[in-house]
């Protein structure tokens, strides 16, 4: 309980200090329209931030989370392999396998294919 009471009387001190600098801020020095345009980055966009992306992009960001999915299971079985043996290389070989069949199936529908 004295370990709450801590984390919440922090929190008010921190709120009680960064609130009235924060809208001291504000007040004081008010955004012109140039410090509101892009920095750095460009122009001003042309078309809005919302706008839908082609259907074969939503594709190929699966397959690229498949690949990421099969590095990141593959540091932590290494390790595991050591201790495990036979039982862990069956495991990694079943998860590889079904691996395998999502990306067959993206070869199949053409998210390999560019136009």
């Amino acid at each position: 309980m004295d370990d709450l009471l801590a984390i919440l009387a922090a929190g008010g001190a921190a709120l009680a200090v960064s609130l009235p600098l924060l809208l001291m801020g504000r007040r004081a020095f008010p955004t012109t329209a140039p410090q509101q345009g892009p920095f750095l980055g460009g122009g001003v966009p042309q078309t809005h931030a919302w706008q839908r992306y082609h259907a074969r992009w939503y594709a190929m960001t699966l397959v690229f989370i498949a690949f990421e999915m099969e590095m990141m299971f593959m540091y932590p079985w290494a390790v595991v392999f050591v201790a495990e043996g036979m039982k862990a290389m069956v495991e990694m070989g079943m998860f590889l396998a079904i691996l395998s069949l999502g990306i067959l199936y993206g070869w199949r529908e053409g998210v390999f294919r560019w136009q």
